[in-house]
């Protein structure tokens, strides 16, 4: 079993910044990739980031230039700093984790993030 949590979502203004923590658990010797989606209201999931085990890194195109993961492999957790925050990148924030065996794949709760003057 693996376990997510979110944590460090919350208000803030156009142009600002904010960082996405994703602590995982459990049987993480089974993740092999972990990334963030995002979900606004009306529209579908869709990725923003992610990160493979061998440190392969892919960005949606919306997010490019103003989004950067990384990950801590020491704690464990899987970060995502945005900058340059736009009024779109409102949405609830989801941690995934790809997994080696079934279910393969996990989410997290989910975070919301808003964007907002």
């Amino acid at each position: 079993q693996v376990q997510l949590v979110e944590s460090g979502g919350g208000l803030v203004q156009p142009g600002g910044s904010l960082r996405l923590s994703c602590a995982a658990s459990g049987s993480i010797f089974r993740i092999n990739a972990m990334g963030w989606y995002r979900q606004a209201p009306g529209r579908q999931r869709e990725l923003v980031a992610a990160i493979t085990r061998d440190g392969f890194i892919n960005y949606a195109d919306s997010v490019k230039g103003r989004f950067t993961i990384s990950r801590d492999n020491a704690k464990n957790m899987v970060l995502l700093q945005m900058n340059s925050l736009k009024a779109e990148d409102r949405a609830v924030y989801y941690c995934h984790a790809r997994l080696s065996v079934a279910p393969y794949e996990k989410w997290g709760q989910g975070i919301q993030v808003t964007v907002s003057s």
